[in-house]
């Protein structure tokens, strides 16, 4: 009988699909070092030329050390980010973005690398617990991806997703000509990367103008939330009002509350940073206006995730949806923050250019035959 790998050597042999001599760079808090450390040695016996590096915490407002930024941009094979909250921001490019051939811009050497050049594949795990490691990583991977193939199929040609919920969420989302993305687990080839625990797939909402585009209805949060202070169950449901692809009034409880004031604070700290030279001349209009922008649609896919208030595994279970207020995954929003939200037991109907309609989760079950 074959022996089950243990969940780092799952992430190394089997996700990461390390190879002798590749580069591995790990990047840890002390609060997930015994994590990083088992990922360090399946590493090690898998070949590969490992390194581990520490850093205090870092929050969503927090830049990450300049020697982790140093050692990212060395240009491993394999970056691995095991964060208790966050990687941190990189400041040299958050004034002075890396640039693109195609005048894309990257204000992150991580991004820029995996997403821009392609030059390497990550995992990041924010918010990684040692039970959470141990639950959600040993799953069928295979039974994973199909689950995301069939739903990117569905996707192709959607101009406008509905979600309702019985929350009360009813949110018009519109995504003509947007590609949904998969956290798929199969992180094995350069430019590829994603979460650990894997199990979503996602997609960024076109950005309204202002005037007649962008996302339209309500969301109720009555999941988890992410707030700049850490997540939480929430226990009061957040009630936003969306208008144009931006959130325009938040009510609710404590939770709402705290959401209210991360949006504020980094609405806040973009103007004060462009005036500081920390963002790019007429940045800091658009990081403040894109603090309240929708910037994903997202649906857990992961059978053994579960509401823990840990958005990292949240945001993965089934019968659940997400929506993320701040910047999106298409490189079109850039701002400060990105709040995921779960909504729970979510009616999700895609519509398309023809007229037709298609329900791909019915109260939260899937609908794939």
């Amino acid at each position: 009988m074959k022996k089950e790998l243990s969940p780092s050597d799952t992430v190394i042999q089997n996700v990461c699909k390390v190879r002798k001599n590749e580069r591995v760079l790990i990047i840890a808090n002390p609060r997930t070092a015994d994590i990083a450390q088992d990922l360090y040695a399946s590493a090690t016996n898998a070949g590969a030329r490992t390194t581990l590096i520490f850093q205090s915490e870092k929050t969503s407002f927090d830049n990450a050390e300049p020697e982790v930024i140093a050692a990212i941009a060395t240009n491993p094979d394999v970056c691995i980010s095991v964060s208790a909250c966050k990687l941190g921001k990189d400041a040299g490019a958050s004034a002075k973005p890396y640039i693109l051939e195609t005048g894309e811009k990257y204000t992150h050497i991580f991004d820029y690398l995996l997403e821009g050049k392609k030059t390497m594949r990550a995992v990041w795990t924010p918010g990684i617990t040692q039970d959470m490691f141990s639950r959600t990583v040993n799953i069928n991977y295979a039974e994973l991806a199909e689950r995301c193939r069939i739903l990117g199929t569905y996707f192709k040609d959607v101009e406008t997703v509905n979600v309702t919920a019985p929350s009360g969420t009813d949110l018009t989302v519109p995504v003509h000509g947007r590609k949904l993305l998969f956290d798929d687990g199969d992180f094995s080839k350069a430019g590829c990367g994603g979460n650990i625990p894997a199990g979503e797939v996602f997609i960024s909402p076109l950005v309204g103008n202002g005037v007649d585009s962008g996302c339209f209805g309500k969301i109720v949060y009555d999941g988890s939330m992410t707030f700049s202070d850490g997540d939480s169950i929430i226990e009061t449901p957040v009630c936003c009002t969306v208008e144009h692809g931006f959130v325009k009034d938040i009510t609710g409880g404590a939770e709402a509350k705290r959401l209210l004031k991360t949006i504020t604070e980094a609405e806040n700290r973009a103007v004060t940073m462009e005036k500081e030279g920390l963002l790019p001349e007429g940045m800091g209009a658009v990081y403040r206006r894109n603090a309240r922008n929708i910037g994903e649609l997202g649906i857990g896919l992961n059978p053994a995730a579960i509401i823990t208030g840990n958005m990292l595994e949240d945001e993965k279970a089934f019968t659940t949806c997400h929506f993320a207020i701040g910047e999106n995954y298409d490189n079109d929003a850039p701002g400060l923050i990105h709040l995921d939200g779960v909504v729970r037991n979510p009616t999700i109907v895609l519509n398309y250019a023809d007229g037709s309609m298609r329900t791909i989760l019915d109260k939260g079950v899937l609908q794939l035959g």
